[in-house]
């Protein structure tokens, strides 16, 4: 702008014009970062084409001619005629007023305004109106660009030209131009607007520009060397075009300084009504395209309180209920003053971190009755104060201990929606807005309760899918046994993989049971099928082998009858089952498997990998198919690897490839057995194509040393629990845990008398096993397994295992082939 011409005073009687205007942003780079939705209608090409292309492939530029910085004429107001394009006057393009093109190029740092016409294959012809800001300083946001179409301003005055228009006292020019902000009372009204046209960006961002475009100059449009009405924009919204005609000529008599008649000015209220509807819709559309992104609840809280800030609000609070929050039910009853709403979301355009300390989010707090809030909640409908007074700011202050919220919130219009779904309240936002703006009104209470229910729909579906999630992670987490990562002789390492996002609860699973005789057993099942009925059947499946498990049934009969109990359960329960027992002090394992893939055994002599070739019978459920078991050797530091077949089977390849991946990874070297875990898991799991579930479970066979274990043999008479006692308290001593002895010597002692006492048979056999704790079993001939009793005071026995019960860490009793054991743990140190 040439600062030494002198500003000429606008007439009194010019009114504000309100012109559609299209909003582009133009980086350092040249391309574009904004466009705007009347961008798109102004030049044809929509956002997602429009933002990261060079802003001179879409914007009227080419052919741009030289003179007046400003697009003006030398008093800095008029353009000059417009001179003949490619194809004449009013050719395919002809541009009034220079300087788009230096600007987009970065070769002009003053602000400019011009007209083109445009003529497009397919389309009408577009005259434009544009002003273009360079923007100074450390943003993104080096050119902003506002555009116009100018045919509603012209008429087909001379020849069609549009870029004039008759007036009764002969043709007058339009030309887009700048004005000080001085000139104009209303540069305060363009200060409080342009953020809402502007992209979303931070307060800071949004100063600089606002202050950067004020200083520049405003946007106006000259009708005449002395007219000059300023530019509000509507956001690109279209007229009717029944009503052009009047409309113009309403406009153009406002302009000029006419009255209007009551026709004239009824029309222009309908307009403007008409307008503000279709921009509230437009509102609405690209709030709803801007939520639910996701299922997220947590994401979705913070999408629907940015959506409204500040295009509609200055500040958005979001309250939810516990039970949302919580990932809980629908919340039971009507809300009322003793319910909780837990602040989950603040939004707002104030000083960074103005609104943290007064209102943090996390915090929970109910609201009386006799606030708006309340009755928004209670009520379900919308609840609009135009102005917060002193009363009712004190009033609601007053719920803040210690804390002075009234200067945030004094003078400001207050709009309170609820969030609803099915009739009930989910939670509020409290919208507000800043003194200077203007306040809410009825038509801003329509649209809240519309984007309020919207985002209530939104929220109940995240809260819905996170209530859903929390059960479906609950059930497959209960079901999913805890498998100790050490146990005597054998260090376990387990890993569990949903096969989808939408559905994490399945029918795989895996397992460890602690046998007598220091053995372990190691499960891997396959439910088939998915979902809550493969998890359900997966839970029976899994108890039984853990209550057949500590009968010591052998792993063919537990197959056996497992298979018999699938069939009594229904016809549809079909699964796949490996069991292996491993004995750490006999080195071996015996395995029976039951349809489901063969483990993996890695030898620690040489690294080696192989299937183990094991007899394969039919899922559990078929029935009449014989199960038979394998013994294998094995020596201390081999590792078994067992999984299911959603790991090894991709939907289009042959299983044999996954197996021969699986024996490869599984022979990699490892750190420890989670890594060794997650080395098979990288290999196998990046394939594409998996769909099901995946349970693997890995068990290093360390083994217990002969010298850690020691074993006698007792007679069943009384005077062996003192032999008991002796040959325990040598052996301890032999070990170096002289500080257990006497613990130890006392639960012997117990054991062996309850077995003289009870035990039908005449020979025992008494072992000691010192691995990571301490292990004592006594195995008989009778299989009558003991109980603990209730004792009185006169009792004379009944006393003995409830002693071993209080002093031992773990004890227990199981049946064998030849009868049962008796068997208790302690640790190494008193």
């Amino acid at each position: 702008m040439d600062r030494g011409v002198p500003p000429r005073v606008p007439r009194q009687h010019a009114v504000d014009g309100r012109i559609p205007l299209a909003v582009v942003v133009v980086d350092g780079d040249g391309l574009v970062s904004h466009w705007s939705t009347g961008a798109r209608r102004l030049f044809g090409p929509g956002r997602e084409e429009a933002v990261g292309r060079a802003a001179t492939d879409l914007l009227p530029v080419s052919g741009a001619l030289t003179g007046h910085p400003y697009g003006a004429g030398d008093d800095g107001l008029d353009g000059p005629e417009d001179p003949p394009g490619p194809d004449g006057p009013g050719g395919a393009e002809d541009f009034a007023g220079p300087g788009l093109h230096a600007s987009l190029t970065g070769r002009s740092s003053y602000p400019s305004a011009g007209r083109a016409r445009l003529s497009e294959p397919g389309r009408d012809r577009i005259d434009v109106l544009w002003w273009a800001y360079p923007m100074v300083g450390p943003g993104p946001e080096k050119l902003i660009v506002l555009a116009a179409g100018a045919a509603q301003f012209t008429g087909g005055a001379r020849g069609g030209d549009p870029s004039v228009r008759t007036a009764a006292d002969g043709v007058e020019r339009i030309t887009p131009a700048f004005a000080l902000h001085t000139d104009f009372p209303g540069a305060d009204e363009l200060a409080r607007r342009l953020p809402e046209i502007l992209p979303s960006m931070s307060v800071t961002e949004a100063t600089r520009i606002v202050s950067q475009i004020l200083e520049l100059g405003y946007p106006v449009l000259e009708f005449s060397h002395h007219d000059r009405v300023p530019v509000t924009a509507d956001w690109g919204v279209p007229r009717r075009t029944e009503r052009r005609a009047r409309r113009r000529a309403a406009e153009a008599a406002a302009a000029a300084g006419h009255t209007l008649d009551d026709e004239a000015r009824a029309d222009l209220a309908e307009d403007l009504e008409y307008a503000a509807v279709r921009e509230r819709l437009e509102f609405l559309n690209e709030v709803s395209g801007r939520i639910g992104s996701s299922l997220d609840l947590t994401r979705t809280i913070h999408e629907v309180s940015a959506a409204v800030v500040p295009r509609f609000t200055d500040v958005a609070g979001t309250y939810l209920r516990e039970q949302v929050v919580a990932g809980e039910g629908f919340p039971d009853g009507p809300p009322d003053a003793t319910t909780l709403w837990h602040r989950v979301a603040v939004e707002h355009v104030d000083e960074p971190g103005r609104w943290d300390d007064v209102v943090p989010v996390g915090e929970s707090m109910p609201f009386p009755e006799h606030t708006p809030f309340f009755r928004c909640m209670t009520t379900g409908d919308p609840v609009l104060v135009p102005r917060i007074s002193e009363q009712l700011g004190t009033a609601i202050a007053s719920q803040f201990e210690k804390r002075d919220i009234r200067p945030l919130i004094n003078g400001r219009s207050m709009l309170v929606v609820p969030l609803k779904a099915r009739n009930v309240v989910l939670g509020f936002m409290i919208l507000l807005r800043h003194p200077e703006r203007d306040e809410f009104n009825d038509m801003d209470r329509v649209t809240g309760a519309e984007l309020a229910a919207r985002a209530g729909l939104v929220l109940d579906n995240a809260r819905m899918y996170t209530y859903q999630e929390n059960v479906a992670e609950t059930l497959q987490d209960s079901m999913l046994p805890q498998v100790p990562a050490r146990m005597p002789g054998c260090d376990t390492a387990t890993r569990y993989l949903p096969g989808t996002l939408l559905g994490r609860v399945g029918g795989d699973w895996f397992d460890s049971v602690k046998l007598p005789g220091s053995r372990v057993a190691l499960v891997v099942g396959d439910v088939m099928g998915h979902g809550l009925n493969s998890a359900a059947m997966m839970g029976q499946l899994r108890t039984a082998v853990q209550t057949m498990a500590a009968l010591d049934v052998p792993p063919a009969q537990l197959l056996r009858n497992l298979d018999d109990l699938a069939q009594r359960l229904g016809e549809n329960y079909l699964a796949t089952c490996l069991y292996a027992v491993y004995d750490p002090i006999g080195h071996e394992l015996v395995i029976a498997n039951a349809g489901h893939v063969p483990p993996v055994l890695v030898r620690a002599a040489d690294g080696r990998s192989e299937l183990l070739d094991l007899p394969t019978g039919a899922p559990v459920g078929v029935g009449g198919v014989p199960f038979e078991s394998r013994r294998i050797r094995v020596a201390p530091g081999d590792r078994l690897v067992m999984c299911t077949d959603g790991l090894v089977e991709v939907r289009g390849e042959d299983i044999g490839v996954g197996l021969a991946t699986l024996c490869e990874s599984a022979a990699h070297p490892a750190a420890s057995m989670d890594d060794a875990c997650d080395t098979i898991i990288r290999a196998l799991n990046t394939r594409g194509g998996r769909k099901d579930d995946v349970a693997l479970l890995m068990a290093r066979l360390n083994g217990i040393p002969d010298e850690s274990v020691a074993v006698w043999e007792l007679s069943l008479e009384p005077r062996e629990a003192a032999r008991a006692r002796r040959l325990v308290r040598g052996q301890l001593r032999h070990w170096g845990l002289d500080a257990i002895s006497g613990t130890v010597e006392l639960l012997v002692g117990e054991i062996v008398a309850n077995a003289v006492q009870h035990a039908s048979g005449r020979r025992a056999e008494l072992r000691l096993v010192r691995a990571q704790t301490l292990l004592c079993e006594l195995s008989d001939e009778d299989h009558t397994l003991p109980v603990l009793r209730d004792t009185g005071p006169g009792d004379e026995s009944g006393r003995g295992l409830r002693v071993v019960s209080s002093l031992a860490w773990e004890w227990g009793t199981g049946r064998t082939q030849d009868g049962k054991t008796v068997w208790f743990e302690t640790g190494l140190r008193q």
